[in-house]
């Protein structure tokens, strides 16, 4: 068997070792048994001549082993006849000259119908494969598009090509070049390539890729029982990587349906790298671009609540000169408005860092339980000089909460202020709260004020966000005093909201963990 597979290997380069051993195994049952039914039908029932029943067996034979298989058996179907029930029997000549237009014409549609059956079955095959291609292209193409992560896609992407290739070893290296790529994903047996790889080589146009053998004279040799495969990754000319497969060593090179389907992988993972690396660099751009934003909104919010109180100070430091000719009572209100806008000062600063520290999320809250009507009480106290002629009215009950007091304190002091800033003389201002549940307890200022509109209520939490006409006496306000508020609450395990108020202006109200005494948490007396 070896001789005829080396022979018919010889004659016919396509046909590989499996495919002669498939031919042997269909070609000597269907000849033998179209042999049995020809001297059935000549010697039994009489027909003078059965050779046709030969072209059964070339159809078999074709439907396996394709053209070479049916000009095979088309040709010993040919020669079995001759010498079985050809006179002179059991000899290959032929005496009467019919008989060889009767065997040419039999080799001659033997061949047509093999040819025939096999050209279908050639169709039948490459349909199949190329189904098959289409259908772990996409199975590849879906995992790209659905793809959370590229390290998780990748590794899915190295196990349906190990598959689908027939390799006992794949992997996805990423890097410029082969010295700086490293392992991204890999399934199967991974061996290290040597000297010797085969690399494919791919041309414009539908010419073919083709693998091309590369020696590298300074790396070590392979592993002698594999051989190893190299398709390059590449997006616009420019090289991400290197999908590198393995099979055993004396096979022939991948054939095209896996090399097709390992090209197209290649092309579609440098395709989805390259779009990565554009909406990164898009991303990166855009939040230096917000980044660049909100530094020139911090710049434009801040500028006129900087100058304003520096202008005040500055006016007010010159009235106490040695040589000023203000009296007693005049150098008290200077010192008075310059402690005033210290003050001011002190609290835009404070709101900075504060709304820095939220951004990067460093805010911690030392939370534990204090009577909200004390906290309250301590921070309206301080405002006290700035709410005279406002018409105030304080409603905040003993509630025990769970809350950061310089955290809660820096918080009112923002809605006070807001309230403030946003109404004119003699304004009416509200600060009260209550337990609606169990859980939280609400703290609400309000205000008369002209207020915010309706659809633009959810944004006054934004960073620098400012309502359009809001602002009395031309303070239009920084824009982060609510930001801060939202932060400072955010961390102590509550929310804040803003609705309007009942006033007329504006309500914000914030929740507040409800703390639970010792008498709450037990009252069955021991």
């Amino acid at each position: 068997m070896q001789a005829l597979s080396a022979s018919l290997r010889t004659r016919f380069p396509g046909l590989a070792l499996g495919s002669v051993g498939r031919l042997l195994l269909v070609a000597v049952p269907a000849l033998t048994a179209a042999s049995a039914l020809v001297w059935l039908l000549e010697e039994r029932f009489g027909i003078p001549d059965a050779s046709p029943v030969y072209l059964l067996a070339v159809v078999v034979t074709a439907l396996v082993s394709g053209t070479a298989g049916a000009l095979g058996a088309a040709v010993i179907g040919i020669l079995l006849y001759d010498y079985l029930f050809t006179k002179p029997f059991a000899t290959l000549e032929i005496s009467d000259p019919g008989e060889w237009l009767s065997l040419v014409l039999l080799l001659f549609v033997g061949l047509v119908v093999g040819q025939l059956t096999a050209l279908e079955r050639s169709r039948t095959l490459t349909a199949e494969a190329r189904e098959r291609e289409a259908r772990e292209l996409f199975l590849v193409s879906r995992a790209l598009a659905t793809r959370s992560s590229m390290v998780a896609v990748l590794q899915e992407i190295a196990e349906l090509l190990l598959r689908a290739g027939g390799m006992s070893g794949l992997w996805i290296s990423l890097g410029a070049d082969e010295a700086s790529e490293r392992v991204a994903a890999e399934a199967g047996t991974r061996v290290q390539p040597g000297g010797l790889y085969w690399q494919l080589r791919r041309f414009p146009g539908e010419q073919p890729a083709e693998w091309v053998r590369i020696h590298q004279p300074s790396a070590g040799r392979a592993r002698a029982a594999h051989e190893t495969f190299r398709v390059r990754i590449e997006a616009g000319g420019r090289p991400l990587g290197s999908i590198w497969a393995v099979r055993e060593r004396g096979g022939a090179n991948p054939d095209r349906s896996a090399t097709r389907l390992i090209s197209a992988g290649a092309d579609q993972v440098g395709q989805a790298l390259a779009q990565d690396r554009l909406a990164s660099e898009a991303q990166a751009a855009d939040v230096a671009r917000q980044s660049d934003a909100l530094k020139s909104a911090l710049l434009q919010s801040v500028s006129h609540d900087l100058r304003t109180p520096l202008a005040t100070i500055r006016a007010a430091a010159g009235t106490l000169q040695p040589d000023s000719d203000l009296d007693h009572d005049g150098r008290r209100a200077s010192a008075a408005a310059i402690e005033r806008e210290v003050e001011r000062l002190d609290r835009l600063v404070a709101n900075l860092l504060d709304l820095s520290r939220i951004e990067a999320g460093e805010l911690r809250a030392n939370l534990d339980v204090y009577e909200l009507d004390d906290l309250a009480s301590r921070t309206i106290d301080r405002f006290a000089p700035r709410l005279a002629g406002h018409d105030v009215r304080v409603d905040v009950p003993a509630i025990p909460v769970l809350v950061d007091p310089v955290f809660l304190d820096e918080a009112l002091t923002n809605l006070l202020d807001n309230a403030l800033k946003f109404t004119g003389p003699a304004s009416a201002i509200r600060i009260g709260a209550a337990a609606p549940g169990d859980q939280v307890v609400s703290l609400v200022v309000e205000d008369d004020g002209a207020g915010v509109p309706d659809e633009l209520l959810a944004r006054v939490f934004e960073k620098f966000f400012r309502a359009p006409g809001s602002g009395v006496r031309g303070r239009p306000g920084t824009g982060i005093g609510l930001a801060v508020v939202y932060g400072l609450v955010r961390a102590m395990g509550g929310d804040a909201r803003a609705r309007r108020s009942e006033l007329g202006g504006l309500a914000v109200e914030i929740d507040l963990p409800r703390a639970k005494l010792p008498a709450e948490l037990d009252p069955t007396p021991a």
